[in-house]
């Protein structure tokens, strides 16, 4: 069985809860993140997944979705113009149980998959088990803007080492995105997590350290948080170098959000 699959279901479940009692007006209100609406949020993450069970049915599965996406790309522009046209429009909770209906269906799929069986991406293939946490650390990410969007706290559970593991794994990644070699190795890393548990990620050869709580760590590699704005102690040139332009997720680079820009309203 594979666990992570489980997590992205009871994360996606967690987020269908703040979405439920909505109401219109909810959904057209613009986040913080790009001025995407609940509505855009909902339909990326929709997309997302669509994306990667296609990946799971295999190769020509997914390609032909992706040919889909391309052509409607070319007829509307954006990325998430496209997103919403593959969707034929649905919007509101008629999108909300669209897209958790797939999710829970999908979670099945992936709960009984190979976890090394290597899948097709937008980017470089991956394994079963990097797709499946993939899908969880978008949920929570893209989620994060929509718990600020309503003031809600969100109550986060130790199911976040999967997308801490990714923000350690894609060190290297944020420099390489970049065009340029890190600047030392990567640096020692010590977390608190949100039951209390102490996860570390030592390196031997470094003096560099990052500390503090999971759940801050996570903002900062998946760019819902500058690092200016968490409690996240950071020693040493090369820590200090990664976590001013960390980025866990795929695609170009991407520069996180002004200090003080992503904050949870009241």
């Amino acid at each position: 069985m594979l666990d992570q699959a489980l997590d992205f279901r009871d994360e996606s479940d967690a987020l269908f809860a703040l979405l439920e009692t909505r109401d219109d007006a909810d959904w057209a209100r613009a986040t913080q993140f790009k001025h995407w609406t609940p509505n855009d949020v909902v339909a990326h993450l929709e997309m997302g997944n669509y994306a990667a069970d296609r990946s799971l049915q295999g190769a020509e599965e997914f390609a032909t979705f992706v040919r889909q996406l391309a052509e409607l790309g070319r007829n509307t522009g954006r990325h998430i113009d496209a997103t919403h046209a593959w969707l034929g429009g649905i919007k509101n909770r008629e999108l909300l149980l669209r897209w958790r209906d797939f999710y829970r269906a999908m979670a099945e799929r992936f709960v009984v998959a190979e976890p090394k069986q290597r899948v097709k991406w937008f980017g470089p293939d991956m394994s079963v088990l990097s797709s499946i946490s993939a899908r969880l650390m978008e949920t929570w990410a893209h989620g994060q803007a929509l718990y600020d969007l309503f003031g809600h706290t969100r109550v986060d559970t130790d199911r976040i080492k999967n997308i801490a593991i990714i923000g350690i794994n894609t060190f290297g990644w944020t420099f390489a995105n970049r065009k340029s070699a890190p600047p030392g190795v990567r640096p020692n890393v010590r977390l608190t997590a949100p039951s209390g548990a102490v996860w570390a990620w030592p390196q031997p050869t470094s003096d560099d350290l990052i500390e503090g709580a999971a759940v801050e760590f996570c903002q900062v590699v998946t760019q819902t948080r500058n690092i200016a704005d968490t409690a996240l102690q950071v020693a040493g040139p090369t820590a200090t170098a990664w976590m001013a332009i960390a980025q866990c997720f795929a695609g170009p680079p991407e520069n996180p959000p002004p200090p003080g820009t992503r904050f949870h309203r009241v």
